[in-house]
């Protein structure tokens, strides 16, 4: 047999969401268990959510769902796609590029999208007797939300191309 062995995991790329936690043992503990990085995600969370409150006070409801929320999710997940294709194109998920997504992505953007209103509002509409409207705003909300994410990569993309395309100059960028 020729080439890597698959079954040896020290050969495996490293998981980006590892950090050596304590430098004296070596030990490695996954992001997600680290203060730092619990601390960037709620507050965040506490910015994104106390946005989506404010949104959805300005904007109540007069009759029906709120649509408030149909259109915070498709910016939210607009913005996601832009976040994470940008921080994506420039290199790995260290350093600055993990406190932005961390703070931003997962914290920001997570706190001001929601998707338990989504269902809490398509199980009232349920509830209300008007299966037509709660179909309807939930596949509103998930197709535009995913063509919003859609849009927000394009978005990143092309601004990464142009930014690429200027660095190169025209002979560079025909390649």
């Amino acid at each position: 047999m020729t080439g890597p062995d698959p079954f040896d995991l020290e050969a495996l790329p490293g998981d980006s969401d590892l950090d050596v936690d304590d430098t004296t043992t070596g030990y490695a503990r996954p992001i997600h268990v680290r203060w730092r990085y619990l601390g960037l995600v709620a507050v965040g969370g506490t910015a994104g959510t106390a946005i989506r409150e404010g949104l959805s006070l300005t904007f109540p409801p007069t009759a029906g769902p709120a649509w408030i929320i149909v259109v915070i999710n498709v910016v939210g997940a607009f913005a996601l796609g832009v976040l994470l294709e940008s921080l994506a194109r420039r290199g790995p998920d260290e350093g600055r590029r993990r406190t932005l997504r961390l703070l931003l992505g997962t914290g920001l953007l997570g706190g001001f999208t929601t998707y338990s209103s989504l269902a809490t509002a398509t199980a009232l509409l349920l509830k209300s007797g008007q299966p037509g409207l709660a179909i309807v705003y939930a596949l509103a909300t998930v197709l535009l939300g995913a063509a919003g994410s859609i849009a927000g990569i394009a978005v990143a993309s092309a601004r990464h191309r142009r930014r690429i395309n200027r660095q190169s100059g025209p002979v560079e960028a025909i390649r």
